[in-house]
């Protein structure tokens, strides 16, 4: 790759990328920060519910609050990119529709809006970047066709679990082995009971949405997550929810191979977690019966395998984002998307859910993710949680059941939903 030497070249054309962002909570003010220091890329414009938002990251960028344009209008918009001033916008659709707009990163972690925003920079043939990995669980296999039938890039972040997995997946077959298995370290225990209440005062802490870090606790983050993961590479939760033991690095390639070798798993090649001490971290066991690949591993890394660990100690989130967003626009290239449907990320009773009740979405107190296989979500009727916000209990649901197509009722009028319906459309 030469992204460097590409982005000097628009640097000294004082031709920057042009970038928007669509979210600028942790994730997207922290982009921006970092993609303010790369050379030859400029944040152009960020949209979020909340204009103050946006307004202030800019200001924290240097920019004066005078230059700064605040606008919902198309034509006002234009104007202000043609003389290079930054927009803050309320409008996430609006980023879409901007021609000198090279590239936009979806970073609300909202299904609806991710969804909506994807399809309308596809629309444009603009190159999106999902920081949303909620919605590429949902409908990323549609948007994926769709921007490549396009000639556009649609591609969930480096940086984030999914695209570091990817990587790591890509190194270890280009060396010969067969991954094992995928995995990330997860910093705690999954609390199922976890609500934007119980985690108000921790988020506050933590300069974080409290729903947000809800659905880290309930562990909804990790499904999406792994289940990015698995539709990319085609490994597979073994259980569901996968079964998340507490390893320390030593023992990654020991736990997370198959029962007959002493492991965990019923099968090869799957998606799982940690909750031992190896976050941020994320992992591949991978495996070769080759002898002489077998020699060449004893005395490079003086492990006798057949199995083998690739850790890499770290991600780093949006602080990676912009090598997608160079890779995208410059080489057209993309980092992780679905390249088929191999696992869901389903909902699940947090509470028992009375009979036309609505529920709420991702990190609020009525439902969490969890990751099943593809073939048992088909088998068993199961609901996607990226549409399931505002749907109907039909009947009494339990804590801790899945939501079902007999029990539940989502919001089909959603545009995430119509979405999905043309997802499961698809061949």
């Amino acid at each position: 790759m030469e992204l460097l030497r590409k982005l000097r070249v628009r640097h000294d054309a004082h031709d920057p990328i042009r970038v928007g962002i669509i979210g600028c909570g942790q994730m997207g003010s922290g982009l921006a920060h970092a993609m303010s220091s790369v050379q030859g890329m400029r944040v152009s414009a960020i949209a979020d519910v909340d204009t103050a938002r946006a307004i202030a990251t800019f200001v924290d960028l240097g920019y004066d609050r005078g230059d700064i344009v605040v606008t919902d209008t198309e034509s006002v918009a234009a104007g202000a990119l043609s003389a290079g001033r930054p927009i803050a916008t309320s409008d996430g659709l609006l980023l879409a529709r901007l021609e000198r707009l090279e590239a936009n990163v979806e970073a609300t972690g909202v299904p609806e809006i991710g969804a909506r925003v994807a399809y309308e920079s596809i629309a444009n043939r603009k190159p999106v970047i999902m920081l949303n990995v909620e919605t590429d669980v949902t409908v990323g296999r549609y948007l994926s066709t769709l921007a490549r039938e396009a000639g556009t890039v649609y591609t969930v972040a480096s940086g984030d679990e999914p695209g570091v997995c990817k990587m790591l997946h890509e190194q270890a077959v280009l060396m010969g082995f067969e991954v094992v298995c995928l995995g990330k370290g997860k910093n705690n225990v999954i609390d199922y009971d976890a609500t934007a209440e119980s985690c108000a005062e921790e988020a506050a802490s933590k300069d974080m949405n409290p729903k947000m870090l809800a659905a880290f606790k309930d562990g909804t983050k990790t499904m999406v997550e792994m289940v990015a993961v698995s539709n990319a590479t085609g490994l597979v939760p073994d259980v569901p929810g996968m079964h998340g033991p507490d390893v320390d690095v030593q023992n990654l390639a020991r736990v997370f191979i198959p029962t007959v070798d002493g492991g965990i798993f019923s099968q090869r090649g799957c998606v799982d977690y940690s909750t031992g001490p190896i976050a941020p971290g994320v992992f591949a066991i991978v495996y070769s019966d080759n002898p002489r690949i077998r020699k060449d591993m004893k005395f490079l890394t003086k492990v006798d395998g057949p199995y083998y660990l690739h850790f890499r100690p770290y991600h780093l989130c949006d602080l990676e984002t912009p090598q997608s967003v160079a890779e995208a626009v410059l080489m057209g290239e993309v980092t992780v998307a679905p390249e088929g449907a191999h696992a869901e990320v389903v909902g699940v009773a947090k509470r028992a859910i009375r009979a036309g009740e609505k529920v709420a979405g991702i990190g609020g107190p009525d439902i969490f993710g969890r990751a099943f296989t593809r073939r048992q979500f088909v088998a068993d009727r199961l609901v996607p949680l990226g549409i399931a916000e505002g749907g109907v209990a039909i009947r009494d649901i339990p804590k801790g059941s899945p939501l079902t197509e007999d029990s539940f009722a989502p919001d089909t009028t959603t545009f995430v939903a119509e979405l999905r319906r043309r997802q499961e459309a698809m061949p």
